[in-house]
């Protein structure tokens, strides 16, 4: 019974996190799952846990996991958890299985196979899981040779159409390329809707507050149509170049 229940929490998450978290974050819900028993393993073995691995992968693939990308790997953990009938202890577990993962590559190709059989004949998981670890590539401004070879290599574990592959990741390279930095500091504190003489750590919880906002994947699951997509794509990256400007310029 336990494994079928963490199968229905799981299925939950992937159809909250790109359609309604509404939906799936009900009293009724929440109560169905309030006896279960979440464990490191149960979870690490799961469709969640090897995606959670295989997010690991991507973002250390250039040698470091960027502020922004650790940024939009905790709100995911943050809305994961939050469904779940323990929700700081399976975020904890989940942040585990992250910080083990990202610094070992031997057991990569194996994950995303392992992952690849589990749903290969789910092609809407598989748009969702590719888009959202090319998603987290960009989110830097840049994808690193390192990245895009771990990218190819999930896309052919996961029998994932090329064609389509290459669409996705011309689709958010069209994205970065409608980025424009802020042309000097007074527009970076503009968008963060902050001032110049408020501290940094006001400064960052404004920062916190508006990546949430814009966080992609969480404007997808309130329904919001491609459009808004890109737009709250493009805006997570000025809002990190913004609060990187200030950052600098109090060095």
């Amino acid at each position: 019974m336990g494994n079928l229940l963490l199968l229905a929490i799981i299925g939950g998450f992937f159809y909250w996190i790109f359609k309604s978290y509404a939906t799936y974050s009900t009293e009724y819900t929440k109560q169905a799952f309030k006896n279960m028993s979440i464990t490191k393993e149960s979870l690490g073995k799961s469709e969640l846990g090897l995606f959670v691995a295989l997010v690991a992968k991507v973002a250390k693939a250039d040698g470091k996991v960027d502020a922004l990308e650790a940024q939009l790997v905790g709100i995911m953990f943050d809305d994961i958890s939050a469904v779940f009938p323990e929700p700081v202890k399976t975020k904890n577990i989940l942040k585990e299985i992250f910080s083990e993962e990202k610094d070992t590559f031997s057991n990569f190709e194996d994950i995303a196979h392992t992952l690849g059989q589990a749903i290969k004949r789910d092609k809407s998981k598989q748009q969702q899981f590719m888009s959202f670890l090319i998603q987290l590539a960009f989110v830097d401004g840049e994808v690193s040779p390192n990245e895009e070879e771990v990218l190819q290599t999930i896309a052919e574990a996961f029998e994932f159409d090329p064609n389509h592959y290459h669409a996705i990741f011309e689709q958010f390279e069209k994205m970065i390329k409608n980025i424009h930095p802020k042309a000097n500091i007074s527009d970076a504190y503009k968008l963060l809707e902050v001032k110049e003489s408020d501290d940094i750590n006001h400064i960052k919880k404004a920062y916190r507050k508006l990546i949430h906002k814009y966080h992609p994947d969480i404007i997808k699951s309130q329904g919001k149509d491609e459009a808004y997509m890109q737009k709250a794509t493009q805006m997570t990256q000025e809002i990190n170049q913004a609060y990187e400007m200030i950052k600098n310029s109090r060095k």
